[in-house]
């Protein structure tokens, strides 16, 4: 269930924050994009820092049972965690995919020409959680000795279903319309699970192994931020930023 609150969860810290990229990070990030006719001002955009928090008993982390695929099992000497969660040793969450929901300009944003790379890899989809701008390029590679079948399943873009054989070429896709999140399976192999966020502006990040985050080279104004976790649904929360503005903030999820 989707709450809107205003303090996500259990805290949403808003300070002003000396940290973050610079404004040229900002222009050059994989991210970064304009809208036609309007050049943002990058000497005045702001931005958000945080993390995304976790509390309470942690969850029982299972291994991923792939016995029934030879290729799959020797590719990993040791056992493979589920990454539906993670729970960092610093007590946040990995990926967690924050990004601004409300309050960016209406308009089509042109889509950086860098391609996003989804691998499969040891019969697991890496990355777990990424996410991309409307009509980005999204190259799915396949990195394994087996055959796997991609299978993204949309609700609001078109859903589609191909195998790729082992080591073979590259499909590269992408998504015309907004929507967080997209799951993508392979029908061969039942346990390989990603999501895709597709935003229809470059203001998203998705926590790593420290659970921070930096949203940067947005305009002053009033926002709503969320953050989402497939395990642990979403929290939203409004957010003022001025010019040059670094802001702090940080979400908390619970079991």
């Amino acid at each position: 269930m989707r709450e809107i609150v205003t303090t996500f969860g259990v805290l949403v810290l808003f300070t002003t924050a000396g940290c973050g990229r610079s404004a040229e990070e900002a222009k050059n990030a994989p991210g970064a994009a304009s809208r036609p006719g309007l050049a943002l001002d990058f000497t005045t955009s702001a931005s958000l820092t945080g993390k995304v928090n976790f509390s309470g008993p942690k969850p029982v982390v299972r291994n991923v049972d792939m016995s029934a695929n030879p290729a799959c099992l020797k590719a990993h000497p040791d056992p493979v965690a589920s990454e539906a969660v993670i729970v960092n040793g610093n007590g946040t969450l990995a990926n967690a995919f924050v990004w601004v929901k409300n309050g960016v300009a209406e308009g089509e944003w042109v889509a950086t020409t860098k391609q996003v790379v989804i691998d499969q890899v040891g019969c697991v989809y890496k990355p777990h959680v990424s996410g991309v701008v409307i009509g980005q390029s999204v190259e799915f590679r396949n990195s394994d000795d087996t055959n796997h079948n991609i299978h993204p399943l949309p609700q609001q873009n078109e859903e589609w279903n191909e195998s790729q054989p082992p080591r073979g070429n590259p499909r590269v896709k992408s998504f015309n319309r907004e929507e967080v999140m997209i799951p993508v399976k392979c029908n061969i192999h039942p346990w390989m699970r990603a999501y895709i966020g597709v935003v229809r502006h470059p203001f998203f990040a998705v926590t790593g192994d420290d659970g921070t985050f930096t949203i940067a080279g947005f305009p002053p104004g009033k926002y709503t931020v969320e953050a989402w976790h497939e395990r642990y649904g979403t929290r939203d929360a409004n957010v003022e930023v001025t010019a040059k503005e670094s802001k702090a903030v940080d979400f908390a999820f619970a079991t």
